[in-house]
């Protein structure tokens, strides 16, 4: 998260491809794995007074960084933390839309600029809300028919390249948070405003350490942590450490999840319980199941979700023993493979490193989180899912490189 608050100017040194080399001692200073620039949130490695990063497909097609030159000046801000004061509105660092300057008029020692964005961005707009444009929190003077202003005030007009825009230009919109999800979701009471509020110190997309440590945090406590797929399987799982697993957190991955849950573990425990896998060469994503187990001691069908959360508490139990478990069954583990991420970037591997970093037993449960109509939930729908339910959402490449 980010305040939308700009810390420093940097400059654009080098453009090579994907990756970029920008001179921002401040941020640079003070890094810790992530940065917005020009209102971009990008995971960054800090070098000598600047910030490199790595533009992924997605963020030149959505942003302007497709036409980025080295020369160019940009907004930089170091990610929130928590604590720090919220010096504008929270910005997540995920542009929604490119827009154009229609506009600008000067007022005295300010100056109204007037962006024409998309059609469908101007719906998420409302006068007397915030914006942000290139990155800096503005709050929207009115909306027309096809466009809205914002008025630039002298110390943002020093602050900020804000300044350098004429009529043109091309400028990266992120609307207000809240806003967009209520306005997406309008009948749903899940969406309220309040909710929505109360969740965001910890909800939400996550980036880089800092991310991470929150996110472990919830997750060593027993609370559950989304983890995107965007290469591989383009999915989102929610996970849960199995030690802390409770009944109503399996009720929440039937009901409210509703994919398919399955206990990755590291290889050793299931070779200590002798658990084998399941025949043939899995699926296509070099998932490694093995074969499905019920706790022994249990004493009805092994089905109901009690059931199922106290058979995953005994696989991650140091104590538990081959003995203790019936097969097959209906909880399904799978095995990370011995090299963890840096082996395989899955959902199966991240949900055992999460485990580890929280002090935890390699032991966890993982489902993936499908929509009301069937269909597997892509980005956005995470988002707006962690956001309802007030869960971090981590992309599985930032726990490769931080864990």
């Amino acid at each position: 998260m980010f305040t939308g608050h700009i810390e420093e100017i940097g400059t654009v040194l080098a453009v090579d491809g994907a990756r970029v080399v920008i001179d921002a001692p401040k941020v640079a200073a003070g890094a810790s794995g992530s940065a917005c620039v020009n209102g971009v949130g990008l995971t960054v490695v800090s070098e000598e007074g600047t910030l490199r990063a790595v533009l992924s497909a997605e963020t030149r097609r959505r942003s302007t960084f497709d036409r980025v030159r080295p020369g160019a000046r940009v907004n930089v801000e170091a990610p929130l933390t928590l604590g720090d004061p919220l010096a504008g509105h929270l910005v997540q660092g995920d542009v929604d839309a490119v827009g154009k300057v229609a506009r600008v008029d000067d007022e005295g020692t300010a100056r109204r600029l007037w962006i024409k964005p998309p059609e469908r961005f101007l719906a998420l707009i409302v006068a007397k809300g915030q914006v942000a444009v290139d990155g800096v929190s503005l709050t929207v003077a009115e909306v027309s028919r096809d466009r809205f202003a914002v008025v630039l005030v002298p110390s943002t007009l020093r602050a900020t390249t804000l300044a350098d825009l004429s009529v043109g230009d091309r400028v990266n919109l992120e609307p207000d948070l809240v806003t967009r999800l209520t306005r997406c979701r309008p009948h749903d009471p899940m969406e309220s405003v309040t909710r929505v509020v109360a969740a965001l110190p910890w909800a939400g997309r996550l980036r880089g350490a800092n991310g991470i440590q929150k996110a472990v945090a919830q997750f060593a406590a027993g609370g559950a942590v989304v983890v995107w797929d965007p290469d591989r399987e383009t999915e989102g799982d929610v996970v849960f450490a199995g030690a802390r697993l409770r009944p109503q957190a399996f009720t929440f991955l039937l009901t409210q999840v509703c994919g398919h849950p399955t206990v990755p573990c590291a290889p050793e425990v299931l070779e200590r319980l002798d658990i084998g896998p399941m025949p043939g060469p899995g699926d296509r994503h070099g998932t490694r199941p093995h074969v499905p187990v019920d706790l022994a001691a249990g004493t009805g069908t092994g089905v109901s979700a009690a059931e199922r959360a106290a058979t995953v508490r005994r696989l991650a139990h140091p104590d538990a023993v081959p003995e203790d478990f019936l097969r097959p069954g209906h909880v399904f583990p799978l095995a990370a493979r011995p090299g963890g991420l840096a082996e395989r970037a899955g959902h199966t591997e991240a949900t055992v490193a999460l485990c580890v970093a929280a002090g935890l037993p390699p032991v966890g449960v993982c489902c993936e989180v499908m929509n009301p109509d069937g269909t597997m939930a892509g980005a956005a729908d995470l988002e707006i899912f962690a956001l309802r339910w007030g869960l971090p959402l981590l992309d599985v490449d930032d726990l490769r490189r931080h864990l």
